[in-house]
């Protein structure tokens, strides 16, 4: 064994006294057993969150979405599109025709999008689990229903209960003369509402209908906005999503869910970071507290020290002892720490002890994700602070190494 670790390690492990630098350097490996248990759970929340959310947006969104490059709207009777509609690897494969348009209930207004689907957008499933109240409920027994945004309904003060009380929705005449009355100038039709859901700002204006009333309203009997597509199980997108580019030309655009919503993506890995940032600077507090730790240990040690030059110690040797015994201090701490964590996390996946704390949550307890990078990047951190909270304790180690000879 290298004789500086094996001195370190005496010093550490020692057991015939109990000084206050053991006890210190003791507090300092909990202080980094902390710090990285905070930091595998923190993590771990945090990716149980984005599973969450981005389970609530698949739900909504489509794996893969079609839109013209210039215009708002295109026939989708090509040969190519009904081909990719046949595509024994599509799900579903959904007609889309939005649109600004102006609601009203009860007198008041407000500046919301319809966003008409076909059938096959009910395929989805899990789509009840944005839902705040009502159902997501399209067509029944033949009648034509709305579910709207979060956002539609508190502006409005919208009742799903009241059947007797449509909402009125106005969108502009395509047909209409420049001279037309302004009763002539908007298209109004009335529909009942089924349900409210919630998934955030860029969706929560919309008021969603079967295609065929948005086609009756829009004036819009083929052309459609969009075209959405969803692909089964063991589907590779990436692939599909290239292969329809190159087919498609370059007159439409072609974008996966992670180009849907660039800003959702980019949110959630902002805050992951940020909060990453924030803890490893608690974590960096907490390491460098070892530099106090060493520091007084060399105090301890002076006698130690001058024994072990007289006797031919190279200044490496010294440096050595306490690099190594910073550094099986931080290391020890690290992987105790990202032991409990993983304890904790495994407890919180299967029984939920911590919480959330509100009924009206989607669920229950905070929710965790286990990943293998974020272990890796924890230790790998600790490591690195460790490596220059130990350099510098070993290098004020040999500092006045002269007066430590003479003295003794």
């Amino acid at each position: 064994m290298n004789t500086s670790i094996y001195i370190a390690k005496r010093y550490l492990f020692s057991r015939k006294k109990m000084h206050a630098i053991n006890i210190i350097s003791g507090i300092s490996m909990i202080g980094v057993l902390i710090g990285s248990a905070a930091l595998i759970i923190i993590l771990s929340v945090f990716n149980g969150f984005e599973e969450v959310i981005l389970s609530l947006y698949s739900n909504f969104t489509a794996e893969i979405k079609i839109e013209p490059r210039l215009g708002k709207t295109f026939n989708p009777n090509t040969v190519y599109f009904q081909s990719l509609q046949k595509n024994e690897k599509v799900f579903s494969f959904i007609e889309v025709l939005q649109e600004k348009v102006l609601v009203k209930y009860d007198g008041r207004p407000f500046i919301g999008s319809i966003k008409g689907v076909s059938a096959q957008f009910m395929k989805k499933g899990g789509l009840d689990s944005i839902i705040q109240i009502g159902s997501f409920t399209l067509k029944r027994d033949g009648t034509n229903f709305a579910v709207i945004g979060s956002a539609v309904q508190s502006s409005l003060g919208i009742s799903v209960r009241d059947q007797f009380t449509p909402i009125e929705i106005y969108s502009p005449n395509r047909t209409a003369g420049s001279g037309a009355s302004a009763l002539n100038a908007f298209t109004v039709r009335p529909i009942n509402t089924s349900g409210v859901f919630a998934l955030g700002p860029e969706f929560d204006d919309l008021v969603i209908t079967p295609i065929d009333f948005a086609r009756d309203l829009l004036n819009q009997p083929v052309n459609v906005s969009s075209l959405e597509l969803n692909f089964k199980k063991g589907t590779n997108i990436d692939a599909e999503q290239n292969a329809i580019k190159d087919k498609i030309g370059h007159d439409f655009t072609v974008k996966n869910r992670a180009q849907q919503n660039t800003e959702l993506y980019k949110t959630l890995n902002y805050e992951r970071w940020f909060i990453f940032m924030i803890l490893v600077f608690v974590l960096i507090i907490a390491i460098f507290n070892i530099i106090g730790s060493l520091t007084m240990l060399v105090m301890d040690k002076r006698k130690d020290i001058a024994i072990l030059t007289s006797l031919g110690a190279n200044k490496q040797l010294i440096q050595g002892i306490f690099f190594f015994e910073g550094m099986m201090i931080s290391i020890i701490g690290c992987i105790a720490g990202i032991f409990l964590g993983l304890v904790f996390c495994i407890l919180q996946q299967r029984f939920g002890l911590v919480k959330m704390g509100t009924d009206k949550s989607i669920i229950d307890a905070y929710p965790i994700a286990l990943l293998l990078r974020d272990f890796i990047l924890v230790f790998l951190t600790v490591s690195v602070i460790s490596v220059i909270a130990s350099g510098i304790s070993a290098r004020l180690s040999i500092k006045g190494l002269n007066d430590i000879k003479q003295d003794l």
